[in-house]
């Protein structure tokens, strides 16, 4: 873990802080370049210190990710502008201290992200099973359905053609039921 620390920058902290949220967590290289292209002047200072972290490790870009992305408060410069009937009103120019912290992935965490969650990964897996099962059903469907179709088939060479299957309709089982009484 190595860190960088840029002091008495003249950038206003709450504009600044909005950059270093928006970075916080991600790589160090995916991080820099969209620094790059951020048109505001804290991006481009915070981009600057997020290397000199990176360099101070002797890491690679690609190899670190921001853990800590802070921006403090630093002495807020007074001046004074001149006003009407000899007046004078304070301008504050407000400085910061920035301060970033970047470190390696461990191996745990380097698998949660190229993997997914655990969450996902049981999901995944109670798919694959479901699919598993699914699969399985369709082959005995299918089984059964073709030693049906076999039995249809011998059944048919030996059938004559005059005797016909027996069919029974609502009428006919009503009359049977009816008669019993």
């Amino acid at each position: 873990m190595s860190k960088a620390l840029l002091r008495h920058i003249r950038l206003s902290p709450t504009k600044a802080r909005l950059i270093a949220r928006e970075i916080q967590g991600m790589n160090a290289e995916l991080a820099i370049a969209s620094l790059e292209f951020t048109p505001n002047k804290a991006a481009r200072i915070i981009s600057k210190v997020v290397a000199s972290a990176v360099a101070n490790g002797g890491y690679d870009a690609q190899d670190v990710v921001i853990t800590s992305c802070r921006v403090d408060a630093g002495p807020v410069l007074r001046r004074f502008m001149p006003r009407a009937k000899g007046r004078a009103t304070p301008i504050r120019k407000p400085t910061s201290h920035v301060f970033v912290e970047v470190g390696t992935l461990k191996k745990s965490e380097q698998d949660k992200r190229t993997k997914g969650s655990k969450r996902a990964g049981k999901e995944i897996a109670k798919e694959q099973k479901s699919a598993q099962i699914e699969s399985k059903e369709f082959k005995r469907v299918e089984s059964k359905d073709s030693v049906v179709k076999s039995q249809a088939s011998k059944s048919k060479g030996t059938e004559s053609k005059t005797t016909k299957p027996k069919t029974t309709t609502a009428k006919a089982s009503k009359k049977t039921e009816g008669e019993g009484k």
